[in-house]
């Protein structure tokens, strides 16, 4: 049965706080699985957040003792019946669906943060590493287990590859071996590991503080830092000195550095 089968109310929550909008994954008795229902509606929740003024910030975090299981291994079976040409044609959507919402995030205007409260498996990893940052609880694992059911965790590590050093994530996925929060900050997937009790504290305090910056700043820095990030070094330095001019020359630069001499905090636009 799938995801929509088993429960069709919407598989996530939605709140906003102090201009930080938080999407919670709500399928715990499912393990939080990135089912093809979840996808699509993952999606539509950060459209609409990437397009809402009111919105500073993102929080991706789950209900249960686990982040995400990554795919519903339901859905990625084949059914009774079926030939292997219709699976297949499933599982090209769903994949192309996930890759779609991993996208989002990273080409979001807003500063998005995962909130790890517990394990992150395969696809579940994936989206980890999709968010601009990453803070966890120091009881959740990560892992991409595809390995170890005769398959190959190959669209986690496109994420995972862009994190962490290709030795850590080749070790993640030729073993399928669980790794641990501290050991995740130590690879780079992860900013930072705290206790459990303290782990939405901590992500509040770093979301809101973001919420707090200009809005045009994070929009521009941050897609021009996924775009330099993978160019030859002259070009990035080439590309990276007319984003400089453009955002110091921009009207919350202006700002900023007016709020600054003049000691008093800035007035951003909302742009």
């Amino acid at each position: 049965m799938t995801d929509a089968a088993l429960n069709m109310d919407p598989p996530l929550i939605e709140e906003t706080r102090n201009k930080v909008r938080w999407i919670t994954l709500d399928r715990e008795k499912q393990r939080n699985p990135l089912s093809l229902l979840m996808l699509n509606t993952l999606i539509d929740a950060l459209d609409r957040a990437a397009v809402d003024p009111s919105v500073r910030a993102v929080v991706i975090t789950a209900k249960g003792p686990v982040f995400s299981a990554g795919h519903d291994l339901r859905e990625m079976s084949r059914n009774d019946g079926e030939s292997r040409d219709s699976q297949i044609t499933r599982m090209r959507e769903i994949l192309d669906t996930c890759s779609r919402m991993m996208l989002a995030i990273v080409n979001s205007p807003k500063a998005i943060i995962a909130c790890v409260q517990g394990t992150a498996t395969a696809a579940g990893c994936q989206l980890v590493s999709a968010c601009d940052l990453a803070i966890a609880a120091d009881t959740a694992t990560f892992c991409t287990p595809g390995v170890n059911m005769g398959g190959f965790c190959t669209t986690p590590l496109v994420g995972i590859g862009r994190n962490v050093h290709r030795k850590h994530a080749m070790a993640l996925a030729l073993t399928g071996d669980a790794v641990s929060a501290e050991e995740a900050v130590r690879f780079g997937l992860i900013n930072e590991c705290v206790p459990g009790e303290s782990l939405v504290d901590r992500t509040t305090e770093l979301a809101e503080r973001i919420a707090a910056k200009s809005a045009q700043g994070i929009r521009h820095g941050k897609a021009d830092f996924y775009r330099q990030i993978d160019m030859p070094i002259e070009d990035a330095f080439a590309y990276a000195n007319e984003a400089m001019v453009r955002a110091m020359t921009s009207a919350d630069a202006e700002e900023g550095k007016a709020a600054f001499f003049e000691k008093r905090p800035p007035n951003w636009g909302d742009a």
